[in-house]
């Protein structure tokens, strides 16, 4: 009899997933509207409902450190019809906000990596560093003289510079601002030498000669600037620190649908047009090859963040 059931239920759940989707998908994107994570998912969306045969909805749910939007999906049906746009702050989040009220791991189940971000390490002009070396020996000459700007404790820019410190064997002093705006604008101004900024906001900058690119922190270099060495070949073998999108959907959604999930992800991202309308704004569109990738990929991401911010002693919020 207990057999029997037993049979009945994962009969059931496997045509249940076979069906899937037999109506529209939400996805709740946590943050405001405009910014890459939401156009990123916007243009997904499109593509994947091409392959699953229902429409991906976009719902915005706006809110500091993403947290309204993401407890919101950590606690939907785990049927597959409620998604989530997460980005590095998803697996940051819990760590610096004490009231996050989500577990990155715990409460979710990942779909698929969406897109990589690589950063760029650019200086004023005025700094007399021409690359990574440079500026490494600026700063071991004047210990914690050395200022960089970043948009906030915990950001991009804060971890990519707190990051470089520590393999470099550095001390700079960070001066956080409520912005990207702002930190690039005094950057640029002279105030403050150096940040580690996203490439779509630098390159106009680099090009026009008011920023001096000395290093992007991919793996690889970026075809955007393919004459700015990696971070990595400068003497820091292994540095790497992009910015992520992804798709994840609350814990307890069948596997079988999370597959079919990340299999349109990756029929989307591989659109000829796609990739090359986003990678000309630096983004680089990315599927992952497996569910098992990926989850390890995001735990990997929160525990190695847990690290930094235990070890550089950032604060809870």
């Amino acid at each position: 009899m207990i057999r029997a059931l037993l049979l009945a239920v994962l009969t059931w759940g496997s045509a249940h997933a076979q069906s899937y989707p037999v109506k529209p998908v939400r996805v709740i994107v946590p943050v405001a509207a405009g910014g890459n994570q939401e156009i990123t998912i916007r243009a997904l969306a499109e593509e994947m409902s091409k392959s699953l045969g229902q429409p991906l909805l976009i719902e915005a749910r706006p809110s500091s450190s993403a947290i309204v939007g993401t407890q919101f999906v950590a606690r939907s049906a785990a049927d597959g019809y409620t998604l989530l746009s997460v980005s590095t702050t998803f697996a940051r989040a819990a760590t610096l906000v004490a009231a996050a009220g989500y577990d990155p791991v715990r409460d979710f189940a990942g779909v698929s990596l969406v897109s990589r971000i690589p950063q760029v390490l650019v200086v004023n002009p005025a700094v007399p560093a021409k690359n990574v070396a440079e500026l490494i020996a600026l700063a071991k000459r004047e210990p914690g003289a050395l200022s960089y700007a970043s948009s906030g404790l915990g950001s991009t820019g804060h971890v990519a510079a707190e990051l470089f410190s520590r393999q470099a064997g550095i001390r700079m002093l960070h001066i956080p601002y409520k912005g990207n705006a702002q930190s690039l604008a005094d950057v640029l101004g002279g105030q403050v030498p150096l940040m580690f900024d996203q490439m779509s906001t630098s390159i106009p900058q680099i090009k026009a000669g008011r920023l001096r690119a000395l290093g992007v922190t991919s793996r690889t270099r970026s075809p955007l600037l393919p004459e700015v060495p990696t971070i990595a070949e400068q003497g820091l073998p292994g540095y790497e620190d992009v910015t992520w999108n992804g798709l994840m959907a609350p814990t307890g959604t069948p596997r079988e649908i999370l597959e079919r999930l990340r299999a349109a992800v990756a029929s989307a991202v591989g659109a000829p047009e796609l990739r090359q309308r986003f990678l000309e704004r630096a983004i680089e569109l990315e599927a992952s090859r497996s569910l098992d990738e990926y989850a390890a990929f995001v735990r990997e991401e929160v525990a190695a963040f847990a690290r930094l911010a235990r070890d550089a002693n950032f604060k809870a919020e």
